[in-house]
């Protein structure tokens, strides 16, 4: 979302750090095209206006650290007052200690509020929370049977009636304490704009089931507008934060830059994906990092976790450190990347590899490619997933068949098998370098696949 942001900050900080003393007009200079930067990412003029005054008391004035160069400490400023912006930190759902946790999904039509309800929920359900989800949008068509389908996707209880949102709000409520649910989260109405019928009702509902966090769901691609309604929203009914969705898409980013400033109110979840799993924590330090091309770590480092089964995970170290890799092992490594999304994603997370954001442009990991792949080794016998050597020209007839590929795909996975295990080797001998694994799925760059998905 922050890449066309992203690229000109990056330039913009690369060339200051070129320079090993700056002057004030050099801070001036790179603080102008900042300026510039943010007024282009759609950020609010107000805040932009802020955040450079704040940047600029931070270099001007003062005195620099001695264990940065004057080049790092702008960046070290730039990053700090990002930060700030962005929230500060992430701020978690507030549950009840005595349950149930009631969350009231609020936002205009259109907003992704239904999918969001759901998304929200799995989360929350991983987590070892016990939600249901409550149909309150009587209006729009389909949009109970909606969540009821979404809600036995995930396995989680969905409640409905044929009365007014209100007496469905309060009858869920009820529900919700003789069931033993312990979060409870109410899919509202929206409207194609703010007014007067659709907030009365919100307040309705807010008073008689007191929601312990009321979250805005907001459209990241409307910009400044997902901020405007934001501030009327808080305004009118009270918000406590914001879920903010199509994250993924190409959004200039401004509205998830000004709207904590805007309305004091953090956004808590970012929608990045359509799948019901592509819901993530807003963390403002690690989304920074991120936008300077500093790297997430630690997202990344979360989203391998989730890719992969953590004793699955520490019994295939241990084979490898043994020089044992099966194709076995390799269609398991295939499946746990093809999880972990784009490569574009992947790249942005690892500290130093933002510029190379402009060359992976289109360079996504090929889930059809993957399931190809994973097709002829599932068309493979256990002997010859364990064994690779055995399969002459008619076997290979016969797996091009049984996965419905080509004798040709099935020496390429063959290829890309002896190229993995190569590496593997060399692992086992200690030699722990950075190998270039041309012509596997995920491109030849030279980065510790192995480190990075353990």
């Amino acid at each position: 979302m922050f890449e066309g942001l992203s690229d000109r900050l990056q330039k913009v900080l690369g060339k200051a750090g070129r320079k090993g003393k700056l002057s004030k007009s050099d801070i001036e200079s790179v603080l102008r095209e900042i300026r510039i930067a943010l007024l282009e990412a759609d950020v609010n003029l107000q805040v932009v206006k802020e955040f450079i005054d704040e940047v600029r008391a931070e270099l001007i004035g003062k005195e620099i650290s001695e264990a940065l160069t004057p080049s790092q400490q702008v960046i070290k400023s730039v990053h700090d007052k990002l930060v700030e912006l962005l929230g500060g930190e992430h701020e978690p759902i507030r549950f009840s200690p005595t349950p149930p946790t009631v969350i009231m999904l609020v936002g205009l039509q259109g907003s992704g509020k239904t999918t969001t309800a759901a998304k929200l929920a799995r989360l929350l359900k991983a987590q070892g929370r016990h939600p249901m989800l409550v149909a309150a949008d009587v209006y729009r068509p389909a949009a109970v049977e909606q969540l009821k389908t979404l809600g036995r996707e995930i396995d989680v209880p969905v409640f409905s009636a044929q009365k007014d949102p209100v007496s469905i709000a309060a009858d869920a409520y009820s529900a919700a304490k003789e069931l033993g649910v312990d979060t409870l989260i109410l899919d509202t109405a929206g409207r194609l704009h703010i007014d007067e019928e659709m907030m009365a009702e919100l307040e309705r509902i807010r008073d008689t089931v007191k929601p312990h966090e009321i979250l805005l769901v907001v459209d990241a691609m409307t910009g400044q507008e997902a901020v405007n309604v934001a501030k009327t929203f808080d305004e009118r009914i009270g918000i406590t934060g914001v879920i903010m969705t199509k994250m993924e898409g190409d959004a200039r980013g401004g509205a998830a830059l000004s709207v904590k400033k805007v309305t004091g109110k953090p956004i808590k979840y970012v929608g990045v994906g359509e799948k019901l799993d592509a819901l993530e924590p807003f963390h403002p330090d690690r989304v920074a990092s991120r936008i300077l091309g500093m790297g997430d770590v630690l997202s990344l480092i979360e989203k391998a976790q989730k890719a992969f089964d953590e004793k699955q995970a520490l019994e295939m170290e241990k084979r490898l450190m043994e020089g044992e890799f099966t194709l076995e092992d390799m269609r398991e490594q295939l499946r746990a990347l093809r999880n972990m999304g784009s490569l574009e994603s992947i790249i942005d997370m690892l500290p130093g590899f933002g510029g190379m954001k402009s060359m992976l442009k289109n360079a996504r990991i090929n889930e059809k490619e993957i399931a190809h792949m994973e097709a002829v080794i599932n068309s493979m016998t256990r002997e010859e997933r364990l064994n690779p050597s055995i399969i002459n020209s008619s076997r290979k007839r016969r797996i091009a068949r049984g996965s419905g590929t080509s004798v040709q795909m099935v020496n390429r996975v063959l290829k890309q098998y002896q190229q993995m295990r190569k590496m593997m080797k060399g692992l086992k001998k200690g030699k722990k370098k950075k190998k270039k694994l041309k012509g596997l799925p995920f491109g030849g760059m030279d980065i510790d696949f192995m480190n990075m998905f353990k």
